[in-house]
């Protein structure tokens, strides 16, 4: 029985016509040609070659040896570069004097605060445990801290904007809402940041606000951080002027509960151009079974029956 087998050619390598080959080697084209195809057929099956690696089970591990690493961060890593964060390091960095690696420790940072929360020295000790190691010390991440305060909105700014890149961000409707962390210590800052205030835990400690805007997918925008004993009303109107100036953004609807929503912010809202504010008093509750006129819950695309199109003006 005959079976029909299909041949094909493909080009692995140019080697010259007759004179090139003659003029290059000094031999005959033939002999060298069948040569060269010998030892590219040798080099291609080394390389396909099966390796094996040898284990004892009588030979002991050597102490504090590393024989594993984490590659859970090589997908992060990626987008890490396509938001382009490695050219904004790099901006930073040659306009400084300093000379550890910015860009490796913003992603050991990054990475750390995703795969696993933690202290900044904590993180130092999981960044050895990757595949990369670090090219830093451990306080070169405290000095570099300094640095992303000082180019905190050139940051945000240029991140939104590389973000634009990878995808459309849907931003006609975003969300502001305010938060505070507590430190373990009783004395507010000599800095003004670290104050007393109210805080979500009703603890008798300093405390730091965060406010932090995000688009109607849930992907963080712009964010501030403000002394503990600041009024959260006035957060919002400073954050929103950053955006309309850094992030190019002019027509939107912001989203926030009834503590942030004043008369007079509201008053202020309106005054400026394509910004409109809508009050969320509702808590989000689930309807109890058979109860049709329960609570109106207020759940990411619900408020799409709440809120007035932007319409420019």
């Amino acid at each position: 029985m005959l079976v029909a087998r299909e041949f094909y050619t493909f080009e692995v390598e140019k080697l010259g016509t007759d004179t090139e080959i003659r003029e290059k080697t000094g031999r005959d084209p033939a002999e060298w040609a069948r040569e060269r195809a010998a030892f590219l057929t040798l080099q291609e099956k080394e390389a396909e070659k099966d390796i094996s690696i040898p284990f004892s089970p009588n030979k002991l591990i050597s102490k504090n040896y590393q024989y594993s690493f984490h590659i859970g961060y090589l997908f992060l890593q990626k987008i890490f570069y396509e938001l382009r964060l490695d050219q904004i390091c790099e901006s930073i960095q040659a306009e400084s004097r300093f000379q550890y690696d910015l860009c490796d420790i913003l992603k050991k940072l990054c990475f750390s605060r995703i795969l696993n929360p933690c202290s900044k020295a904590a993180t130092y000790d999981f960044s050895n445990k990757l595949l990369e190691q670090p090219n830093f010390e451990k306080h070169h991440i405290y000095r570099s801290l300094t640095v992303f305060a000082q180019h905190f909105d050139q940051i945000q700014a240029e991140l939104y904007k590389n973000s634009l890149k990878l995808g459309r961000r849907n931003t006609g409707v975003i969300y502001y809402d305010c938060t505070n962390f507590f430190f373990e210590i009783e004395e507010p800052g000599a800095d003004g940041l670290r104050q007393y205030g109210k805080g979500k835990e009703n603890r008798l400690l300093p405390i730091v606000e965060m406010g932090l805007f995000i688009d109607r997918d849930g992907i963080p925008l712009s964010l501030c951080i403000n002394p503990g004993n600041t009024n959260e009303q006035t957060t919002m109107k400073p954050l929103e002027q950053k955006m309309m100036k850094d992030f190019d953004m002019s027509k939107f609807i912001v989203c926030a509960n009834a503590g942030l929503s004043s008369k007079a912010k509201k008053i202020q809202l309106h005054g400026s151009a394509g910004i409109y504010l809508h009050a969320i008093s509702e808590k989000i509750k689930s309807k109890p079974p058979g109860n049709s006129s329960g609570s109106n819950a207020v759940v990411s695309d619900g408020l799409q029956n709440k809120i007035p199109k932007v319409q420019s003006k």
